[in-house]
């Protein structure tokens, strides 16, 4: 997957690069890229990979909450294995090149995202993976939930997570957090790419 040099992206391809570094969904495409399109027409130009993305993060940053939890929906689940761009794919190692991911851990990916969904409802566990296996972000989601770690597939029951809301400061920095690790997401593609 390769990138135009970035003086040359232009109105017609910012949709494009934004899909392929911070992931294609309907509010990308609805409310990031008419802005992005509107700062190029007005001659606004970026000197770097790394400027754009932090100009994206900066933008999704100022949404409020529900735009913002909908921006992170359009990375996949950690452990998912179907419907993967071929950069998430290749990230969280569901390729074929990559030892492939033990059953267990999968399912212990599965309850522990529906586990994080009941915690912080209305958002998904994004996390910059950086090389990391999946039995490594499954414990470390196991952290972030203050769960014992295990590989049990259905341990705790979901049912027994309380919920924290969005009008909770524990959910908006949760939410933070994940929209600046898809902008460390996007720069490690930068990386991958030779672009940063």
């Amino acid at each position: 997957m390769s990138l135009p040099s970035i003086d040359a992206v232009d109105e017609a391809q910012i949709a494009h690069v934004l899909s392929i570094l911070l992931e294609p969904s309907p509010i990308l495409f609805s409310t990031l890229v008419p802005t992005f399109i509107a700062s190029l027409s007005s001659g606004t130009r970026f000197a770097s990979y790394s400027e754009l993305i932090d100009a994206a993060i900066v933008q999704v940053s100022s949404w409020d909450l529900p735009l913002r939890a909908q921006f992170i929906e359009g990375h996949p689940r950690i452990g998912e294995t179907k419907n993967l761009s071929a950069l998430s794919a290749k990230e969280q190692g569901a390729t074929p090149t990559v030892a492939p991911t033990p059953p267990e851990v999968l399912a212990r990916l599965a309850h522990l995202n529906a586990c994080y969904e009941r915690r912080y409802p209305g958002l998904r566990y994004i996390t910059f993976v950086n090389g990391r296996s999946r039995a490594a972000i499954a414990l470390e989601m196991e952290d972030i939930l203050a769960l014992p770690h295990s590989l049990a597939p259905d341990q705790p029951p979901v049912e027994e997570i309380i919920p924290i809301g969005p009008t909770t400061l524990a959910w908006r920095l949760e939410l933070d957090r994940a929209v600046a690790d898809v902008g460390r997401i996007a720069k490690g593609r930068l990386r991958a790419m030779h672009l940063d």
